[in-house]
């Protein structure tokens, strides 16, 4: 039997929530491509409601003993490389999806620790996923593979088939939209500059990680004298967050540390002009259909980038069916064929 680590889904609004959700659904989608094997997704209790009722599940009340010691184990697909889950039996697959905490404001012991986590999950594994080729060359650069496969399989595009939800607090006029975990290595902080010179609002939406740095966002807000236009609700609901995408004028990613990037190509299945940084994997999910910032956030500069990304966009420069059939190009059904075709030839 195959087992799916989909423990994260313990934690919404995160992309391994969306990763374990749409990947699992998908998997099950395609579950005849397994050769006589089974494929079990592990998940807590209470969210097993998340999943589609053709997902095969082992509900999981207390980790250590429900799955370290599970003789059925053939494979196990470890679902992040940070994983402090991992059973004594059964080949195993781990999906990398960054090495983000090597670029952030760590202290070199802590990046240290995170480090040995990740030596530790890839040790004896049959193979390795990245989600880009950007996170596969940071693996190879700062980790002993022993020579271990390391296949590039790219997330999907988050499909939401849900009731758009039009937010109690909706913008009036005009707005730009970012979402994502609130913390510094977003670098949500370089966005209220560029509401200098025009009259759009910014909404910055996500789980409130660091609340030290969402008064460094209002700071800057009030630096440039647009702490008025300058909105961080925290999280919001699936259904809100996509009427953002849908009413947005523009989506912002100013991101310094992503494996791949979701809520870009979220913005993107809208047709809508996507600003982001030029760091790690962002220009492979963008391509040639994102706008980006390229003079390291200085403030004149990005609102220059963001003046002229948007006349660009408004004179047809970027077409929004051509972004979305870019956007469309990242399927969760094409990972999930991907995964299980790694799963059959480690098995057979």
């Amino acid at each position: 039997m195959i087992f799916f680590d989909c423990e994260r889904l313990k934690h919404p609004n995160t992309g391994l929530y969306h990763y374990c959700l749409n990947l699992a659904n998908a998997m099950a989608r395609q579950a005849d491509r397994l050769k006589n094997r089974e494929l079990c997704v592990y998940v807590h209790d209470d969210k097993r409601y998340l999943l589609d009722s053709a997902v095969k599940v082992k509900k999981v009340r207390g980790w250590e003993r429900a799955l370290l010691y599970d003789s059925r184990i053939e494979l196990w697909h470890t679902a992040t490389q940070l994983s402090r889950y991992q059973p004594f039996n059964g080949r195993k697959v781990v999906t990398v999806h960054d090495l983000n905490f090597l670029y952030e404001p760590l202290t070199e012991a802590q990046k240290k620790r995170r480090l040995e986590i990740v030596k530790k999950n890839l040790r004896s594994c049959s193979a390795i996923v990245a989600i880009s080729e950007f996170t596969k060359s940071d693996i190879l650069k700062h980790l002993d593979t022993c020579d271990t496969q390391i296949e590039v399989i790219y997330n999907g595009c988050n499909r939401y088939e849900g009731e758009i939800t039009e937010p109690l607090g909706k913008p009036e006029g005009r707005f730009i939209f970012a979402v994502g975990t609130i913390l510094p290595k977003k670098n949500f902080h370089v966005l209220p500059a560029l509401l200098v010179g025009n009259d759009y609002r910014l909404i910055i939406a996500g789980i409130y990680d660091s609340p030290e740095y969402v008064r460094q966002i209002m700071d800057q807000a009030r630096r440039f004298g647009v702490g008025d236009r300058v909105s961080v609700p925290g999280p919001v609901s699936e259904g809100e967050k996509h009427w953002y995408l849908q009413h947005c004028d523009a989506f912002l990613h100013p991101s310094i540390a992503e494996g791949f990037g979701l809520p870009v190509i979220e913005a993107m299945q809208y047709g809508k002009p996507v600003f982001i940084s030029n760091h790690t994997s962002l220009p492979e999910v963008g391509g040639d259909f994102a706008y980006y910032f390229n003079h390291d956030f200085d403030p004149e500069a990005m609102r220059k980038e963001f003046t002229d990304g948007m006349n660009d966009f408004v004179s047809g420069g970027k077409k929004p069916e051509d972004i979305i059939r870019h956007a469309e190009s990242f399927s969760w059904d094409t990972a999930a064929r991907q995964y299980i075709e790694l799963y059959n030839r480690i098995l057979y």
